[in-house]
């Protein structure tokens, strides 16, 4: 927590130990007249963008930002202060596990997987998407820009950042899954794996997906869902199934987005048993191998393109690497979700077990 706060000196901790954005408040765009003459008084500035607009609070106001959205709620606004999210090998007082380099993997097979005859579209958004040999040659990879390609050392010490690699990780698991995906990453958090709420609201704002990935999330300062986040998210619609990581930090309480209605929450599976750090409860859906996991990864240092991690973060996609496969195999999105939650023993925290 030190080594975050030092890093991000706009971010305070509240009392149910939500991290947020010092003095910003996120307001859906239907509300933001009502919510810019309700908040004059202590509105330093605002941002407009694509699904949302960020208000800048004075600072020398000293406003309790969970306060003042409670306030704007009670007026049937929808406000929420600027949760951070952060990538989930994150625990709690730093990363549960760091990667580790293993040899090369097989480039998986779609053939050989059945990979199925139909296009799918699998959203990635976390770190971003580095080059490398599975897919560098993919004609989606060369449609990707400059500003969602991972960065791997923001800080320039030489080491290669906390959770840098972490996108490209993830992809390699969901190909694992479904070989004949088309990926779209995009990067909402950096390499130290921290990122905040309105990133991701934008990054999910016309976005065109069978499946989205969010390996990442948070607790908020009032355990409910940030309605703006709701909002983004069931405005994808049913043509788009969203899978998101149940949290590394070994409780039940609700984790954002996972626990969303709209959203599949996926736990970490440590053999045939809940992983020690792995979140659960009644809000999880599902339950994938989440510990060891080997897949694709950066070239820096010691790492030749290869590592094995652990984390929610990495059952999620293993989740969405099933989905994505049936809806390749000709299965709308919703009706593969249901197939790939109906198709294993149930285990209550856990959800349905996904091999």
């Amino acid at each position: 927590m030190e080594r975050l706060l030092a890093r991000h000196r706009d971010v305070s901790v509240v009392q149910t130990g939500a991290l947020l954005r010092r003095d910003e408040v996120l307001v859906a765009d239907s509300d933001v007249g009502r919510a810019a003459d309700l908040l004059r008084r202590w509105t330093a500035g605002s941002e407009p963008g694509p699904g949302l607009t960020r208000l800048r609070l004075n600072r020398s106001a000293r406003v309790d930002v969970c306060e003042l959205s409670l306030l704007a709620r009670d007026r049937g606004l929808s406000v929420s202060p600027n949760h951070l999210v952060y990538g989930q090998p994150m625990w709690w007082t730093g990363p549960a596990d760091r990667p580790l380099p293993v040899p090369p993997l097989p480039v998986p097979d779609a053939a050989a997987t059945g990979g199925g005859a139909h296009g799918v579209t699998v959203a990635i958004l976390d770190t971003g998407l580095d080059p490398h040999p599975w897919y560098a040659a993919a004609d989606w990879f060369a449609e990707h820009a400059e500003a969602d390609r991972e960065v791997l050392d923001a800080d320039l010490d030489y080491e290669l950042d906390a959770q840098s690699g972490h996108g490209t990780f993830i992809a390699g698991v969901v190909l694992q899954r479904a070989p004949s995906a088309r990926l779209v990453a995009r990067r909402v958090i950096g390499g130290d794996g921290v990122g905040d709420e309105l990133h991701v609201i934008r990054a999910l704002h016309g976005l065109k997906a069978d499946v989205v990935n969010l390996s990442l999330g948070c607790h908020t300062f009032d355990d409910r869902p940030s309605p703006l986040l709701q909002r983004a998210v069931a405005a994808l619609g049913r043509g788009t199934v969203v899978i998101a990581c149940a949290g590394n930090t070994a409780s039940d309480r609700p984790f954002w987005p996972a626990a969303l209605k709209q959203a599949v929450a996926v736990a970490a599976l440590d053999g045939a048993e809940r992983a020690w750090f792995s979140n659960h409860g009644w809000w999880v859906d599902a339950a994938a191998p989440g510990t060891a996991v080997h897949s694709t990864f950066v070239r820096f240092g010691e790492f030749e393109g290869y590592a094995a991690w652990s984390g929610t973060s990495f059952a999620a996609p293993a989740v969405a690497g099933e989905v994505a496969a049936r809806v390749a195999r000709g299965m709308a999105p919703a009706d593969a979700a249901d197939a790939v939650l109906g198709s294993g023993p149930v285990r209550p925290g856990l959800g349905t077990l996904v091999a």
